[in-house]
């Protein structure tokens, strides 16, 4: 009796298909998480939307004469302008797309879609945040351009960087600490100095939530979340030394504007977008948003540019 092998069923033998698509490695949109200064009384829609800050008077320490009247001081205000505009991103599948793709392709795109808003709002986010103009350098460093391989993260940038958001008063979160973006090759560093790993390690031993949303723990005021997302410039530094940027910030530090007319809001929208060739074979799915974001109180932002003993040097 004549044995049949798959190696002579030539065309027998396909490919099977996993069914289940995976998507590209993603980090997770987290800077709005600071953002707590935003248009909830708002006058109108408008194309900008002004925040007023009140300044404190001086202090009134001469004693009163017991006779004259006092001469009233004036009062100080300044204003923030935050511009909406307009951003979003769509994609569209095809009916042949639909048809002969062996992948629910349109699920997947909504997942795609909805992923894209949240990096691409985040990245503005980052962008304002990490243009403050209170800045501390590593080492010796006085600006980007002098920043070397050995201008690394240590504790006491991390105090000094406190100690100056506390004496302009910047108020502090929840649990009264700051919040810091720190790159996880600056993490690196900064947990390498024994103190510093003693105490994280010991935060992470008694809070796993906290390490799940980010956090890689408390140091000297500072709540760390590590995030690739903070900006990295290659060759920034000298001698093609890659520059980090970290921020520690309290509240108030940004300002967020948003449209109040009918059909906009806080958040983004998942738009589907009608179908309008005659075959409806096109189908879109995007992301809109009318925002703006703007720094509200440069005291309550300090960011640390150093290297990494661990970057691209």
């Amino acid at each position: 009796m004549a044995t049949t092998q798959m190696s002579s069923l030539a065309s027998a033998g396909t490919a099977a298909f996993e069914q289940l698509a995976y998507f590209a490695l993603r980090s997770q949109p987290m800077f709005e998480m600071v953002c707590d200064v935003k248009s909830t009384n708002q006058s109108h829609a408008g194309a900008t939307i002004l925040f007023t800050k009140y300044s404190d008077l001086a202090q009134a320490t001469t004693a009163l004469h017991e006779i004259n009247d006092v001469t009233p001081a004036t009062m100080g205000d300044a204003q923030i302008t935050v511009t909406l505009a307009e951003y979003g991103n769509s994609v569209q599948t095809t009916a042949k797309a639909r048809g002969t793709h062996f992948l629910n392709i349109d699920s997947d795109a909504a997942n795609i879609i909805g992923y894209n808003m949240a990096d691409s709002l985040d990245n503005i986010v980052h962008d304002e945040l990490t243009e403050g103009t209170n800045v501390l350098y590593g080492g010796d460093a006085t600006n980007t351009g002098e920043l070397a391989a050995t201008d690394i993260m240590t504790a006491a940038l991390i105090r000094k960087a406190v100690a100056n958001l506390r004496t302009d008063s910047a108020p502090t979160f929840n649990g009264g600490v700051y919040v810091g973006f720190i790159h996880p090759d600056v993490s690196y560093d900064l947990r390498n100095a024994t103190t510093v790993t003693d105490v994280i390690a010991h935060q992470n031993q008694q809070n796993a939530g906290a390490i799940r949303n980010g956090s890689i723990g408390v140091y000297g005021g500072v709540d760390f979340i590590e995030t690739p997302r903070v900006e990295l410039t290659a060759d920034a530094g000298a001698s093609n030394v890659d520059e980090y940027k970290t921020i520690i910030c309290g509240k108030q530090a940004l300002a967020k504007g948003f449209s109040r007319g009918a059909g906009f809001g806080e958040n983004p929208s998942v738009v589907f977008g009608p179908v309008t060739d005659s075959l409806r074979r096109l189908n879109t799915v995007g992301w809109y948003h009318l925002v703006g974001y703007k720094r509200f109180r440069e005291e309550s932002i300090r960011r640390i540019e150093t290297s990494s003993s661990i970057g691209t040097n």
